[in-house]
């Protein structure tokens, strides 16, 4: 459904205005951002819980500050906006069976080495990269809250990343 938008476009687009009538085409539109693929983890009262994400972000270097935005309709919401502590682990090419292990009636950490880090926040091992995190602030932002974190240790390794792209995963390849 194309509607009628006061823009300029070519003949090949599809323009539109985002609403509730045109969700599948602004799901569309977004999905044509690649991102990276990362699961954050944090501790909870009844043990170590992890959720995969894409929507993490780099905010600041000086401090250095993250971003990441669990949607409100999660089921693991409350667990992450009232941790004090999280990590972010980006993923590698070869990791996707580890992010399908954080969605939705995965595995979680059933079976998974992990281990705990200082502010007892479960971190994965050979993860990419890993962002270990004290909450900063959070800020409303619709169905999702954009929860930023303050760095307090970083690591990483060599390797592709892991990349979501038109409800897919992949890899990046450069030419």
């Amino acid at each position: 459904m194309t509607i009628s938008a006061d823009t300029t476009h070519t003949p090949s687009e599809n323009v539109f205005i985002p609403d509730a009538s045109t969700a599948r085409h602004y799901r569309t539109a977004l999905g044509a951002f690649t991102t990276g693929v990362t699961v954050v983890t944090a501790r909870t009262p009844a043990g170590p819980i992890g959720m995969t994400v894409n929507s993490f972000t780099s905010v600041s270097l000086d401090p250095p500050l993250v971003l990441w935005s669990p949607a409100k309709s999660s089921s693991r919401y409350a667990a992450f906006t009232t941790a004090s502590h999280f990590a972010v682990h980006v993923l590698s090419a070869e990791q996707n069976p580890l992010s399908a292990r954080f969605t939705r009636g995965g595995l979680g950490f059933d079976g998974l080495d992990w281990l705990e880090n200082l502010e007892g926040v479960p971190v994965i091992p050979g993860t990419l990269a890993r962002f270990e995190c004290e909450l900063s602030s959070m800020h409303d932002a619709g169905d999702h809250t954009l929860i930023l974190g303050r760095v307090l240790r970083a690591a990483h390794r060599e390797g592709d990343p892991l990349c979501f792209s038109r409800g897919a995963f992949g890899r990046f390849q450069s030419h």
